[in-house]
């Protein structure tokens, strides 16, 4: 979000001038300020200085240190560079949109091609092979030596018997067995193309808007406990490791008011006092720091004969661009009935309907059009599955890793002391990456970065670590949460109302 939205209320215009000494005096003194060096240089008031400070934090992704006085101490070693405005912040909001536009119409575009592609090359291919097929028999039939007249004359027929085999085929009344012996009716049935999209592009995002329900969490656990909230508790909600959880921190505290502040015994956390002031005052959090998985995703959901027929379609017209194209290149040209009975049957129906009714040089249409684009199409077919399907299991295994984060993350700080590896589990399999022991000890170790814990084996010959400097936190973090009275959430009575 950008620090400001353009307002004319003088109010708002005095607090934007404030935020452009803020920062300005922030740009020269990178290293560390406090609330009071920033005030001596801007002449503003501590107030103001301490309520706009968190939000310069998040714009020039700031650092926040506690010194020995519980002061917090403002930093920028990542370089003053803002992330919401300037010449390179506007540029990469308007390639991510223009990408973002372009993407879509070329999804739509593809996905269009793909669909004329697949079903389009099936219908023709199977009605170029049974024209061919029974025009060859009838010929035989007449015991005639004479293919012209049978070679080009293509009856009603033909069309109606292709009609009824596309439509009446296995193949179609596979596409609907799923849905019967009380499953879904006919009416709310998949159609068609959206079966094949599935196949090709797979379904929605199943954690689509997860940034915005990972936010709720946390506020709802700000609210749940007294407007407070510590760098872990975000780390074990969100399972992000501790840099990540400091700049989502500090992204709410722009968004919500937080400010940062320590405590008796130096230990930094954010509080929200505005959040507490709401009518509605039911308990919203997930019991305690859990929070909701992430889902994982699916190659499919369609039934698993359904995507076989896909693979089957596709084979066809991989069968016949392959046919053709090899036709084009060995047999070529068919100029005398002799090459016409030695060239393949069907390659021969082809050349001479086209070298008779569209083109005069065959070859060009044949090997590009029937050879050449289907065949590469259906490569193409299974390649952006075959991709898809290796991208979604690395984006998956990542899934899982942050699900167990959340679930270590939140183990640790519930019980510092005396963890093992063992201690960090879960039975579902959004929780169970495929190295789990790796992954518990990489828990353990980013949680580590954080609070460097005590090792030692056990008489059982585990490792276990102790948290020590962890537990001495979370005490501190909940006597500053007990000093806080219940009062301040408060909304009191209505002392005025619009209707009375």
């Amino acid at each position: 979000m950008k620090p400001f939205k353009e307002k004319t209320a003088p109010a708002f215009a005095r607090e934007r001038e404030a935020y452009r000494k803020i920062t300005a005096a922030l740009a020269r003194r990178r290293k560390g300020v406090t609330v009071a060096d920033v005030s001596a240089a801007t002449a503003l008031p501590l107030s103001q200085v301490r309520e706009l400070l968190p939000r310069a934090a998040d714009e020039f992704s700031g650092r926040l240190e506690v010194t020995e006085s519980g002061e917090i101490r403002y930093s920028f070693p990542r370089g003053f560079v803002s992330r919401y405005r300037g010449p390179g912040a506007a540029l990469r909001r308007f390639s991510a949109a223009f990408l973002s536009g372009l993407g879509k119409f070329a999804a739509l575009a593809f996905k269009v091609w793909i669909m004329l592609m697949l079903v389009g090359y099936f219908v023709l291919f199977m009605v170029i092979a049974f024209a061919s097929l029974f025009l060859s028999a009838a010929a035989n039939s007449r015991n005639s030596d004479n293919r012209r007249g049978g070679g080009l004359y293509i009856g009603p027929g033909i069309f109606n018997l292709i009609w009824r085999l596309w439509f009446y085929s296995e193949l179609t009344r596979s596409l609907d067995r799923h849905y019967e012996a009380g499953r879904p009716s006919r009416e709310h049935k998949r159609p068609l193309h959206r079966a094949i999209f599935s196949f090709v592009f797979g379904e929605e995002d199943p954690n689509k808007g997860w940034a915005a329900a990972e936010k709720k969490a946390i506020i709802a656990y700000i609210q749940a406990h007294r407007g407070v909230i510590s760098q872990p508790e975000v780390m074990a909600l969100t399972g992000k490791d501790s840099a990540a959880a400091e700049e989502t921190i500090m992204a709410c505290c722009a968004e919500f008011g937080g400010s940062p502040e320590a405590t008796a015994e130096g230990v930094l956390v954010y509080r929200f006092d505005e959040l507490l002031l709401r009518a509605d005052t039911a308990d919203r959090s997930f019991s305690g720091l859990s929070s909701p998985l992430q889902r994982l995703k699916k190659f499919s959901d369609n039934p698993k004969n359904m995507n076989v027929w896909f693979g089957i379609i596709n084979a066809v017209n991989l069968f016949f661009g392959s046919y053709f194209l090899y036709n084009t290149l060995n047999t070529g040209p068919i100029a005398t009935q002799e090459q016409f009975n030695a060239a393949s049957r069907i390659y021969a129906f082809v050349y001479y309907l086209v070298a008779h009714s569209i083109a005069a040089n065959p070859l060009p249409l044949i090997g590009v059009g029937l050879g050449l684009v289907p065949l590469a199409f259906s490569l193409f077919f299974w390649l952006v599955p075959a991709l898809r399907f290796r991208r979604e299991k690395r984006e998956n295994e990542h899934i899982k890793l942050r699900n167990l984060r959340r679930l270590g993350f939140r183990r640790i700080w519930e019980r510092p002391l005396e963890v093992e590896s063992g201690d960090i589990k879960s039975d579902a399999p959004e929780c169970r990456p495929k190295n789990l022991a790796a992954a518990r000890d990489r828990v353990i170790r980013e949680m580590g970065a954080w609070s460097v814990p005590d090792v030692e084996i056990n008489p059982q010959g585990h490792t276990v670590y102790s948290f020590r400097e962890l537990e001495r936190e979370k005490r501190s973090v909940e006597k500053y949460r007990s000093g806080i009275s219940g009062e301040q959430s408060a909304l009191g009575k209505t002392v005025f109302d619009s209707e009375e």
